[in-house]
């Protein structure tokens, strides 16, 4: 069969992305995340839901305006076996806090706001110095000690992808002193 834009002439919400009726799914592949077509922005991704944990599922969003619309310290939005995708809000003059993962490599991404990121092999030597803004990609290998902080005057979202996963799933810390108290136990 072939589709003939005069055969329907009622515009469907799919045929922008090639479908006729919308999309076909089987009932028993159909994914968990299926909502009816009002629920998908026009760029058709899944609307971001605050405070869940999509993983390990398959999953897809605007990850600009999910980063840039979450307003905690940290947010972890997907967690698989492998990887962990996080998001984060720091508020003008604050900073992630110096720390280290010892066995997982870290990617941060900058949607919104400016900053500077500093790495090093230890504490008291962070040698690597950067200003970093809105999409600046900042590459961390594993055993490198780093800080992030807000130099600018809105607040800095991003989002980061640990691998290994490197927070519980599903987790959610409003402030840095939640993150804090959180990581002390």
């Amino acid at each position: 069969m072939y589709f003939d834009p005069r055969m329907y002439p009622i515009q469907y919400p799919y045929q922008q992305y090639g479908y006729v009726n919308g999309p076909v799914y089987h009932q028993s592949v159909q994914p968990h995340h299926y909502m009816p077509y009002q629920e998908v922005s026009r760029q058709g991704f899944m609307p971001y839901r605050p405070s869940q944990d999509q993983g390990p599922q398959p999953y897809t969003l605007n990850i600009n305006e999910a980063a840039k619309a979450n307003n905690t310290y940290r947010t972890a939005i997907w967690t698989g076996e492998h990887l962990q995708v996080t998001l984060m809000s720091l508020n003008v003059g604050e900073d992630i806090g110096l720390e280290i993962h010892p066995h997982i490599d870290q990617f941060l991404r900058i949607e919104q706001g400016e900053g500077v990121v500093q790495m090093g092999k230890t504490q008291n030597q962070l040698n690597f110095v950067r200003r970093v803004n809105e999409d600046s990609a900042i590459m961390i290998p594993a055993g490198t000690w780093h800080n992030v902080t807000n130099t600018g005057k809105v607040p800095l979202k991003l989002y980061s992808i640990y691998a290994p996963p490197q927070h519980p799933r599903g987790t959610v810390h409003v402030t840095k002193a939640d993150a804090m108290a959180a990581e002390a136990h």
